[in-house]
């Protein structure tokens, strides 16, 4: 592999772990500060991508705007949903849970089904971003890949202000930290929840809708993203967004020069790397200590 190729490959690397890092950080801190199993985040990335598909023709090339619109409706719609559905389950069995979960998923599928059909759609590329840049003589890499990578750290590095600089983060920490000393303190810890689960929502929709031009809109695309989601937020740590990030991009890393030098292993590469982080680290990387 020449220093080219290799470029590439790093590019691809870091796209796709800031990418997973976008739902794997929301589905930690659902995880980490309401200790809800939610199955059905994989299909908060599909509402993204669906979403895309559907609010394109609205916003013709006005994509940015497109992705602030998009955010603020999942964030409403998952705000909405854990207060109808998912506020019942604090207290309840982590089987009960997922059967909620599951249910969830079958419904979005179906309600997908009835509102845009079981086509395979595509979403456009803007205008502004359809170009490539030149590596070496002979290879380009699209814009939109590096305008996906350097929005998804942008959102990484405004989440990072909210967690660690806000009054808000400070309550979400505390919440990852020690829930009953957050109820303790005085501070609503149902209307936290809620709040979280809202930023949640939003980060997998965001993935979503930023995937989307780049890979086709299908059926059950929620998916094939929420195993390897699983898997990031048990390598970085339950709770731990900077661990989220670290996980995120060991697996970009793992997975797309697994598909270059070992391709008929591939699929197993990312679990070997959960399975070795777990032997020397069972908490994962970074997690959130507990009291």
């Amino acid at each position: 592999m020449d220093a080219v190729n290799f470029l590439v490959q790093c590019l691809n690397a870091v796209q796709y772990g800031l990418l997973l890092f976008l739902l794997a950080s929301g589905l930690t801190l659902i995880f980490g500060i309401m200790g809800v199993i939610n199955l059905a985040h994989g299909s908060f990335y599909m509402l993204g991508a669906y979403m895309a598909f559907v609010l394109t023709p609205w916003f013709a090339d006005s994509f940015l705007l497109m992705l602030v619109a998009g955010g603020v409706l999942s964030a409403l719609f998952g705000y909405v949903l854990e207060w109808a559905f998912y506020s019942y389950l604090y207290e309840r069995a982590h089987l009960q849970q997922v059967l909620m979960a599951w249910a969830l998923i079958l419904v979005f599928e179906e309600l997908r089904s009835l509102a845009v059909g079981n086509d395979v759609h595509g979403v456009p590329v803007p205008a502004w971003l359809s170009g490539s840049v030149p590596l070496g003589e002979l290879m380009t890499y699209p814009v939109y890949r590096l305008f996906a990578s350097v929005a998804c750290i942008a959102i990484a590095a405004a989440l990072y202000w909210l967690v660690n600089r806000t009054r808000l983060g400070m309550m979400i920490r505390a919440g990852a930290s020690n829930r009953d000393m957050v109820r303790g303190l005085g501070i609503d810890i149902r209307r936290l929840y809620r709040i979280v689960f809202a930023g949640g929502v939003a980060l997998a929709a965001l993935a979503g809708m930023i995937a989307a031009p780049m890979s086709s809109v299908y059926p059950g695309m929620g998916s094939s993203v929420l195993i390897i989601c699983f898997v990031v937020v048990v390598i970085g740590g339950i709770g731990s967004i900077t661990g989220a990030l670290l996980a995120s991009l060991l697996v970009g890393f793992v997975d797309t020069f697994g598909k270059v030098f070992f391709a008929e292993y591939a699929g197993i590469g990312v679990y070997l790397l959960m399975a070795l982080v777990l032997i020397w680290r069972p908490e994962g990387l970074l997690s959130v200590r507990r009291a």
